[in-house]
């Protein structure tokens, strides 16, 4: 039979970015606010883009979970924002806390001993809250690694707006 409890513990362990896997903060904390909006030689995406994205994906991810009146955004173009900054560095602060709060309400939902993690989720197509939980984990690893990428290769870059 399975230990529960410990299945929580490493779930909560993988969605705080442990092990092989990045956390939020310490992906995003080296990158230069006025490098943010900014798109590297190559790259298709600007950090403030992939944040975003990183916020509306987990976002969506934990309305599903929870909600069966949630309407998800529409695919692609809803889940990524066009421009490539934000209009002032406050937005990113806002989206980053935003990222942070949502990532520990869904966090709280793995805790919650009265969820199964197993069970179908009712307004769902066989979701289950363990299948959302390694969702947001692999999605927002595959991206913190991009906005790594990212960071590394604008320290590297002149910067075209001095």
């Amino acid at each position: 039979m399975i230990n529960e409890a410990s299945l929580r513990e490493h779930l909560l362990y993988l969605l705080k970015g442990g092990g092989a896997h990045l956390g939020f903060d310490e992906a995003i904390s080296k990158i230069p606010m006025n490098r943010i909006g900014q798109k590297a030689p190559g790259l298709p995406y600007t950090a403030w883009q992939l944040l975003e994205h990183l916020r509306i994906a987990q976002w969506d991810i934990l309305e599903f979970s929870r909600d069966a009146k949630h309407v998800s955004p529409e695919w692609p173009d809803g889940y990524w924002p066009v421009e490539p900054g934000p209009k002032d560095p406050g937005m990113w602060i806002s989206s980053a806390a935003r990222f942070r709060k949502d990532l520990n309400q869904f966090q709280e939902m793995i805790l919650d001993t009265t969820k199964d993690l197993f069970v179908k989720i009712p307004h769902g197509t066989g979701q289950t809250l363990l299948r959302e939980a390694l969702l947001i984990a692999d999605h927002n690893a595959y991206h913190l690694g991009q906005i790594v990428l990212l960071r590394r290769i604008l320290a590297e870059t002149p910067d075209t707006k001095k």
